[in-house]
């Protein structure tokens, strides 16, 4: 059936209000214009028809509709669309696109409004909003979740958008609401934002895990890559901005990732591969093809695991970072484990022992701060398991959450976590409880579909043996944390 004519001069939505000289006045959509990116109008609109099939809506969206809309002739579009765009670019609000309020556009206090900084960070709408104190509407969720939003979103709006660096980058490209002419040169304030950017995702996510991190953290990566179509004043400048971006893909990659977003989390390390061979930069293509190979052994595809593990190590070899071809070399290995290649996994571990402990070195990334002893013990112990000597496994895990910076609660929940799945599988269940209801003990500070999936494993494996009181007691908390 064919669809119905989209309504884009529906006089409810677009002209209902008094036609003042004011009102006659069309702002260019910027942000709208950004989002496209290189895409023809007509090659957009197809992704928004695609879209649309895809939550079962009907729009008849052409290149036309794109051109009215970037002009600033659609200042709202109608609630199908707007559930379209929506799903195109989660997290977003109608203001982040581009758009006017609809209540504004049907002429209750209608204004103009400029593009929205791109830089900005829109708390999800199933999070608190950072209303002033007693100003907050009431909502099911506990005090510390709300406690813990608030920070997160006060942190990141520090990062990107109140400090002056920032400020400037949003200005400065035409992001912001004084402009909305992009800018033609990018200097040291955009880079360095950008880079304050990726230290500071890594950092909330070391500390609370990624699920209440991730829709937030796109925009800026949008701005980061709309900030590349800029020329920078230097070519050392240039270089920066392009680690960077790729960088920043990467940290919101591993967000999606870490909060079962696969598919997500491969299109942005996938890009973040592109902007490194578009720059040259080998550091930036280990990393990615690092992530790379992370990802594709928590798909179920050992392969391509192995085989991402095996190229990012080609490309890190002239860096002269040990530690980052032990990293890698233990990628391979989980690769190797996932194919039920014993000998091949035990050769890769021993090379990344090998490669450990020549120690740290100048030439180790700054991103690799979290790969300590904890971390190499972990990702043993995940190769063990997946080989299935569970008892080895279980070692190796109590290894690394005995070891671990108590300050980073993300990896050591991820490691009792760990540690209790392969206790369970090793036929302990006592003990296995025991490290669970560690796991739970961290749940008031991490967010991480990751580690709730492992506690549900557990769970199930634990389940027949339900007459242990520790058992039972862990099994009841984990279903009430888990209501």
């Amino acid at each position: 059936m064919a669809p119905s004519p989209d309504p884009h001069d529906d006089p409810r939505v677009n002209a209902r209000t008094p036609q003042t000289p004011r009102r006659l006045t069309r702002e260019p959509n910027v942000a709208f214009r950004q989002l496209r990116g290189a895409r023809s109008p007509g090659e957009f609109a197809a992704a928004v028809r695609r879209a649309a099939r895809e939550i079962g809506e009907q729009v008849a969206c052409d290149a036309r509709y794109i051109g009215r809309v970037e002009n600033g002739e659609i200042r709202c579009p109608n609630y199908a669309y707007e559930r379209v765009f929506r799903h195109m670019f989660p997290g977003l609000t109608l203001a982040d696109l581009g758009f006017s309020a609809r209540e504004t556009v049907r002429g209750r206090g209608a204004r103009p409004l400029s593009a929205t900084p791109l830089l900005h960070i829109t708390p999800r709408p199933d999070h608190p909003r950072d209303d002033p104190p007693g100003q907050r509407v009431g909502r099911s969720s506990d005090n510390h979740h709300i406690h813990q939003n608030h920070e997160e979103s006060d942190v990141l709006r520090r990062a990107f958008m109140t400090g002056s660096t920032a400020t400037v980058a949003a200005v400065s490209l035409g992001l912001g609401p004084a402009s909305a002419h992009p800018v033609q040169r990018v200097g040291e304030a955009e880079v360095s934002a950008v880079e304050e950017a990726v230290r500071r995702i890594r950092l909330l996510d070391d500390r609370h895990g990624a699920d209440g991190l991730y829709q937030r953290a796109a925009q800026p990566l949008r701005t980061a890559y709309a900030l590349l179509d800029a020329s920078a004043a230097r070519r050392s400048t240039q270089e920066r901005l392009h680690t960077g971006a790729g960088e920043l893909a990467i940290s919101v990659g591993w967000l999606a990732h870490d909060s079962g977003r696969f598919g997500e989390a491969r299109s942005h390390y996938a890009e973040a591969l592109a902007t490194a061979r578009l720059a040259g930069d080998a550091g930036l293509e280990a990393h990615a093809f690092c992530n790379m190979s992370f990802l594709a052994r928590d798909m179920g595809r050992p392969r391509e695991a192995m085989r991402a593990a095996q190229a990012g190590e080609r490309a890190a070899h002239p860096l002269g970072s040990p530690r980052l071809l032990s990293l890698l070399a233990l990628r391979e290995a989980g690769g190797w484990a996932g194919l039920g290649d014993r000998s091949a996994c035990e050769e890769s571990l021993t090379r990344a022992h090998s490669h450990f402990a020549r120690g740290t070195s100048p030439a180790d990334p700054e991103w690799m701060t979290f790969f300590v002893e904890a971390e190499l013990e972990m990702l043993q112990a995940q190769c063990w398991s997946a080989l299935g000597d569970w008892s080895r496994a279980a070692r190796h895990a109590h290894r690394a959450a005995t070891v671990q910076d108590p300050h980073f609660a993300r990896n050591l929940a991820l490691y009792r976590a760990e540690l209790a799945d392969d206790l369970a599988r090793a036929g302990a269940p006592a003990e296995s409880a025991a490290a669970g209801q560690q796991v739970l003990d961290l749940l008031n500070q991490v967010q991480s579909t990751r580690i709730q999936a492992m506690l549900a494993d557990t769970s199930r494996i634990l389940a027949p043996h339900r007459a242990s009181p520790e058992v039972a007691a862990f099994l009841e908390r984990r279903a009430a944390v888990a209501v």
